[in-house]
């Protein structure tokens, strides 16, 4: 016996799930800034990712505050009349750590967003590219300031502890300080503006270990085999063409920290102004390149 087969309309019903339309308050650009900022550096630590997200930020901190720690308990078991290393020298002997940190950290911030094509949905809102790139600037550099502000602020801490003298101590923590953070800002740069290149995660890690690294290490030797032949004022130019040296030049030169290049010839002041202005250059250049990318990746 045949079955009677429903009709096309009683197959059809219409549900009312209760849609409306959004009739709060607006919040606009500036809300959008600040959660697009806060969720980056969350995430640069891991908070609010996966426990396996947080095991390389939270170690490479701990790896950067274990030599301040180890410092401080020194100068208060020995007595001590000093801190066996400047604050502003701090950064520069661990920079390898750091570039470890901006590795891992910097496309995870924006190649996710290029791989699974979601920044377009961003500026499909208030939110502008200069915005996005601004948010993402900021909180990288905050996260870099995180990483090498907190070994200071021990060492800061555990001199004061020592009973060394105040004023030194408090010299020497805000000039390391204000060297820090104009490092955060650079290597923010940096390591942004090159991980903003490619969507693959793997490829920005290897990308900004290798320019940072590299340069370092060249820089370094041919500085030294300019020193060898007894062309120091060369030591000093060359030092232009490095991050890590940059910062170097920059603190001996306004901050009264001790130079690592050959045979301690950093640049005086009127050449210090030099590694500033590139130092800037290099800062307001990748927020420039970055937005620039992101204007054509948001069309």
């Amino acid at each position: 016996m045949a079955t009677e087969q429903p009709t096309a309309g009683a197959q059809t019903q219409i549900h009312n799930i209760g849609y409306r339309n959004y009739d709060g308050p607006r919040l606009g650009r500036s809300y959008a800034r600040r959660s697009l900022f806060s969720q980056t550096l969350r995430g640069s630590y891991g908070l609010g990712r996966s426990a396996k997200s947080k095991v390389l930020p939270m170690l490479l901190f701990a790896v950067m505050c274990a030599p301040a720690l180890i410092m401080v308990a020194v100068a208060v078991a020995t007595k001590a009349k000093d801190l066996p290393l400047e604050y502003t020298r701090y950064a520069v002997v661990l920079q390898a750590v750091i570039a470890l940190y901006l590795a891992s950290q910097a496309p995870q911030a924006v190649s996710r967003d290029l791989r699974f094509k979601t920044v377009p949905l961003y500026f499909s809102r208030p939110i502008e590219h200069v915005d996005y790139v601004l948010a993402k600037f900021a909180a990288m550099a905050s996260a870099l300031l995180i990483l090498t502000g907190g070994p200071l602020l021990i060492l800061y801490i555990g001199a004061l502890l020592a009973k060394l003298d105040f004023a030194d101590q408090t010299e020497g923590f805000l000039q390391g300080m204000v060297s820090v953070a104009v490092l955060s800002l650079l290597f923010a740069g940096i390591g942004l503006v090159i991980s903003a290149v490619t969507p693959r995660r793997g490829f920005g890690i290897a990308a900004v270990i290798a320019v940072l690294t590299i340069s370092y290490g060249a820089v370094s030797t041919v500085q030294a085999i300019a020193y060898e032949q007894d062309n120091a004022e060369a030591v000093t130019w060359i030092g232009l063409f490095s991050p890590a040296t940059l910062m170097d030049g920059l603190s001996t030169a306004f901050l009264g920290a001790t130079s690592a290049f050959p045979g301690n010839k950093g640049p005086s002041a009127a050449e210090g102004v030099v590694y500033l202005l590139v130092i800037l250059a290099v800062i307001v250049g990748s927020y420039a390149l970055m937005a620039r990318r992101y204007r054509k990746v948001g069309l």
